[in-house]
């Protein structure tokens, strides 16, 4: 889109059309939302459910590793061997742009 020159003098009106600017400021946003993976971060105690989420905090995402501290064994163990590949697929739903690859917990 090229800009009005401050010294315009024509008759055409200097206005845009929102359906001209959406689609652009759309893909801006979205390119913005895919360079941060820290929003993952973010979304782990919504996706963990209120009653685990006080017992666990994520820690770090990198390289597409999720790593999240766990406050007991029981729920560590639980976590581990049956909830991990739905919590991975459910992330990977949520941010389809950002390639999560794993998530590993560790007592804290």
């Amino acid at each position: 889109m090229a800009r009005t020159p401050r010294d315009y003098n024509g008759v055409q009106p200097t206005g845009k059309e929102i359906a001209k600017l959406l689609p652009e400021v759309l893909t801006k946003i979205s390119a913005n939302f895919q360079e941060r993976p820290d929003l993952v971060l973010l979304a782990w105690p919504e996706l963990i459910g209120e009653k685990l989420a006080p017992m666990t905090q994520p820690l770090s995402f990198t390289e597409g590793v999720l790593t999240v501290k766990v406050k007991n064994s029981s729920l560590y163990s639980l976590l581990v061997q049956h909830e991990r590949k739905k919590l991975l697929k459910k992330l990977q739903e949520r941010f389809p742009s950002i390639a999560i690859r794993n998530i590993n917990f560790r007592l804290g």
